[in-house]
């Protein structure tokens, strides 16, 4: 068992609870932990395993106390949980500590909808979990194929909800992916929704369209996924079940291009500039696209380097021809 503290000013690395028992008696243990005094005030506690592939058993909760042995401000709660709450799904317990004279946080549901293609089918051999950021901390690594509700297949795509139970997290800002495998194999997201369960909006969407390419036992790949917009408001409300009732039909029509880039290797052959690239072909021509998130490099366009991007576009038909440049910025 582990513990992460959150306080005004950062969170605590986890705090495991092993070799820490300062007194045990029948049903209740003690423990003494010191934290950064850096950390601030401190708003909520999480509760899990150390690891969420271990095989733990089940650990009931009945009640949480602590004490500032300084200033001896105490903070009570019952519990009354089961680690873990599901056998593969969520195996974190998130709660708010209220001090003294001090107003706490609520814990909130979290929605989250995830539009992908083809992985329902390996969810007993992939591991995918996401941590959900927002100004108010984070939600620590959960998992998402354990906790599946919602499922919806199409032809090609497929859309899941995964449901959250957190500290509520104030404005959300992005999500961390973590994704490992049994076997070789791909995992293709398109795009995240994420609200709050009780509210029909605002409504965040992170687009995603990503093909991730897992090696069988190797470490997780992690990639960090920006908001791209929020949907809020009354005016926008009538069509966020329109867009999500249409939302596979809708990726049907579109396709994914991997597009390579290799900048020459001489002297000034990179660049710090803004790149963009147009296809065209004999249906129709793309949008503008920056080049600018590269799979391999966080600095694209280097000397002597290899960079590669994935674009989602309509359909174009046969290319014929593209359109490349940039801004001429930098040097």
């Amino acid at each position: 068992l582990v513990m992460v503290f959150y306080g005004s000013n950062g969170k605590s690395n986890p705090v495991s609870m092993e070799n820490k028992v300062e007194h045990e008696a029948k049903d209740q243990i003690t423990y003494d932990i010191y934290l950064p005094s850096d950390l601030g005030m401190l708003y909520k506690v999480r509760l899990g395993p150390q690891s969420l592939e271990d095989s733990i058993s089940q650990l009931s909760l009945r009640h949480f106390k602590m004490q500032n042995t300084s200033t001896l401000d105490t903070f009570s709660l019952t519990i009354n949980k089961t680690l873990p709450l599901s056998l593969n799904g969520d195996r974190w317990i998130e709660f708010p500590i209220e001090w003294p004279l001090k107003e706490a946080l609520s814990v909130v549901t979290y929605h989250l909808t995830v539009f992908a293609r083809d992985i329902l089918s390996e969810r007993n051999l992939v591991h995918m979990a996401a941590c959900i950021y927002g100004t108010r901390g984070d939600t620590g690594d959960r998992s998402i194929l354990g906790l599946l509700q919602n499922v919806q297949q199409g032809q090609e795509n497929e859309s899941f909800l995964v449901t959250v139970d957190a500290v509520e997290l104030g404005e959300l800002d992005k999500v961390i992916l973590l994704i490992s495998s049994k076997t070789d194999c791909k995992v293709d997201i398109k795009k995240l929704y994420l609200k709050e369960a009780v509210k029909e909006h605002p409504i965040y969407v992170f687009e995603v369209n990503e093909t991730f390419s897992v090696t069988a036992n190797k470490p997780e790949i992690q990639r960090e996924i920006p908001v791209s917009f929020v949907i809020r408001g009354d005016k926008q409300q009538n069509d966020i079940d329109k867009n999500l009732h249409k939302e596979r039909s809708e990726t049907r029509n579109l396709t994914e291009y991997t597009i390579k880039v290799y900048t020459g290797d001489q002297r000034g052959a990179g660049t710090d500039a803004k790149v963009h690239i147009i296809l065209f072909g004999n249906e129709d021509k793309s949008e503008v696209f920056q080049l600018s998130q590269s799979l391999e490099h966080k600095d694209p366009f280097e000397r002597g380097k290899v960079d590669t991007f994935k674009i989602t576009t309509k359909k174009l038909g046969s290319l014929h021809s593209i359109e490349i440049g940039h801004d001429g910025k930098g040097f």
